[in-house]
């Protein structure tokens, strides 16, 4: 059912077919072109949009599609890895402090607010620098850490009240241990919930990246990302509009497209919500047809 509502609507399979073709060019992208990402052709700088070189080429030659599509690449992976690890987080520390109660919750809710105090773009600005040897894979965790803390109080919220339903305490009686009752009962019943942060987290992740990096504190060279090459292109953009506008475009069409799956999964995965559309579409017609 869910399956069939998603694909029922048209913003949300717009959106699937837009991040496959996404995908798709971000990996596939690299073998279509002869040329490497870092590799400089030094008979053609900065030169525009050509049969050689198909986006143009940058002020040290190198292959701006090249580049774009390894951008990509690397944006699409952070975002994902971001996304997965922030929303097991969240899950985690979610469902226990909701389950278990007691000092359980107020002490995973006093770290949660703490957390929260935190402005994340500035402590992550402060420490990315200092983790350069370490490569992307720290920034990613850097970016986990200081993206799962609402999530978690949504799920310690809806634990709460699933705590007490009739299965879960039909299988606290039966002697099943607390974290399975979590995984087989609390964490399917969230799924939906879970899914759709998942999917709104991807799209915030690469534009946190891109955000960080644009300002000197995400991936570094000789490996770029959207973020750099917006960064690097953005002083040249009146005049070398090739330099910008390709990977500024690739990053808008990502998160839009991003956000009307986030939308369409939430109304497959919700099936009240469809309901409540479809009862007000039919309140609303018999009382037109009566004014006229």
């Amino acid at each position: 059912m869910a399956a069939a509502r998603l694909a029922a609507s048209r913003g949300a399979l717009l959106g699937l077919i837009v991040l496959a073709l996404l995908f798709l060019l971000a990996f596939l992208g690299p073998y279509l072109t002869p040329w490497h990402y870092a590799t400089p052709d030094y008979t053609a700088l900065r030169q525009p949009p050509s049969a050689q070189h198909w986006f143009g080429t940058n002020g040290l030659g190198q292959d701006v599609f090249a580049q774009t599509v390894r951008g990509l690449q690397k944006s699409l992976v952070i975002g994902l890895l971001v996304a997965v690890l922030s929303t097991g987080l969240a899950s985690l520390v979610g469902a226990c402090a909701g389950y278990f109660g007691g000092w359980t919750d107020r002490l995973l809710t006093f770290l949660v607010d703490l957390m929260l105090i935190f402005p994340a773009f500035l402590v992550i600005a402060v420490i990315s620098p200092r983790l350069r040897g370490s490569g992307w894979i720290a920034f990613v965790l850097l970016l986990a850490v200081f993206n799962w803390m609402i999530t978690a109080r949504v799920i310690r919220s809806m634990t709460i009240s699933l705590r007490e339903r009739e299965f879960v305490v039909a299988a606290r009686f039966m002697g099943v241990g607390p974290f399975r009752i979590i995984w087989r009962h609390i964490l399917p019943n969230v799924s939906s919930f879970l899914i759709i942060d998942a999917t709104i987290t991807v799209g915030g992740a690469v534009m946190s990246e891109a955000a960080l990096s644009y300002f000197g504190f995400g991936v570094r060279p000789p490996d770029v990302s959207l973020g750099t090459l917006l960064a690097a292109g953005a002083g040249d953009a009146p005049v070398f509009p090739w330099l910008f506008y390709f990977a500024a475009g690739l990053l808008v069409l990502f998160v839009l497209a991003v956000n009307l799956v986030g939308d369409g999964l939430r109304d497959a995965l919700d099936p009240t919500a469809t309901a409540g559309r479809r009862r007000s579409r039919k309140t609303v017609t018999p009382s037109r047809r009566s004014t006229r």
